[in-house]
């Protein structure tokens, strides 16, 4: 049994977490860090968990527990690592964006690897630290991963993505209130997502030689959580080519799966998994990847780092259903 500490106790990715932990048989939870909120009940905020737990917020931390999980706004994990200390036995899952990029990795003597598990397995299960890869990153490097791992990206990748409200945290702003979101779409960041420095990252580690660029319009979509991602490029190869090498590729992924059948969001939310499609259009090839962006894009993704961290099961406390009506 190993224990947890949970930083940002009060956002919606912290609250995924405090739910996988609950019911996962490897973990107890020793702390949820949250200053605005300590003293108080967990399920004064994340108001589901009233009979799963009487734990209060707290305003301390145990520098000793087995693993800590960062679920602070971007930019804050390097300043919290700086205000407090804990063991070098201490793991760390970071969900911000804090040390994904290769410049970042590296901060007061600790080596941050890139969390997502299917490029990156063995890697963590050596790791100390993680960065967890961003949601719409997650979404978007599985539906291209298998051809840019074969050297197949010619062309640009045009890619267009639409996330629910909760990407956007617990934080009020104009296009997080009801009133805007609902019976309503809207894009935002266009080209210019901070998710694409992950993802061109990726790219360019892969498939060194590809001066191809990656076109990328991410949208708000009227729903509560879900990623649904569309991306094409040019394939010379058959659909059944396709489907081959992207089968092969994520034949011994725990939660990535290739549906000969269209997709939809329902078969996502509240599970880890990562669900792709493929389609050819004359030349080009459109694959269509979704996830839960709180689980697969956040939370889920991290207990599933964490997993493999400690040598578990890759799929404990992690074997959750669909809400499909």
């Amino acid at each position: 049994m190993i224990t947890a500490g949970i930083i940002g106790g009060a956002g919606y990715t912290a609250g995924e977490l405090i739910r996988l932990l609950i019911n996962h048989e490897q973990t107890t939870i020793d702390f949820i860090y949250s200053t605005s909120n300590a003293g108080n009940k967990i399920y004064k905020v994340h108001q589901d968990l009233i009979g799963s737990s009487e734990m209060d917020f707290t305003s301390k931390t145990n520098p000793n527990v087995d693993i800590l999980f960062l679920c602070l706004g971007h930019r804050n994990s390097k300043a919290f690592l700086k205000q407090h200390t804990f063991s070098e036995d201490t793991r760390i899952v970071d969900l911000s964006n804090d040390f994904r990029l290769e410049n970042d990795k590296f901060f007061n003597g600790k080596k941050f690897v890139y969390g997502l598990p299917e490029l990156h397995k063995k890697d963590i299960r050596r790791a100390k630290h993680i960065a967890n890869p961003g949601c719409f990153a997650t979404a978007i490097q599985l539906a291209i991963l298998p051809l840019a791992a074969s050297n197949l990206i010619k062309e640009d990748i045009h890619i267009n993505a639409v996330t629910g409200a909760t990407g956007a945290g617990t934080s009020l702003s104009k296009t997080t209130h009801f009133t805007y979101r609902d019976n309503n779409f809207s894009h935002y960041k266009a080209f210019t997502h901070q998710h694409l420095g992950e993802i061109n990252q990726t790219v360019n580690q892969l498939q060194t030689n590809s001066n191809c660029e990656i076109h990328f319009m991410p949208n708000r979509g009227n729903f509560s959580r879900g990623i649904f991602a569309t991306a094409y490029t040019f394939f010379e190869g058959s659909i059944d080519d396709a489907k081959s090498l992207y089968k092969t590729y994520y034949k011994n992924a725990a939660f990535t799966f290739i549906s000969d059948e269209d997709i939809h969001l329902k078969q996502v939310v509240n599970t880890n998994k990562c669900i792709i499609h493929l389609h050819k259009h004359n030349n080009k090839l459109l694959v269509t990847s979704i996830i839960d962006n709180l689980l697969k894009g956040a939370s889920g993704q991290a207990i599933q780092n964490m997993n493999l961290m400690f040598g578990f099961e890759e799929t404990e406390g992690l074997k959750l259903k669909a809400n499909f009506f």
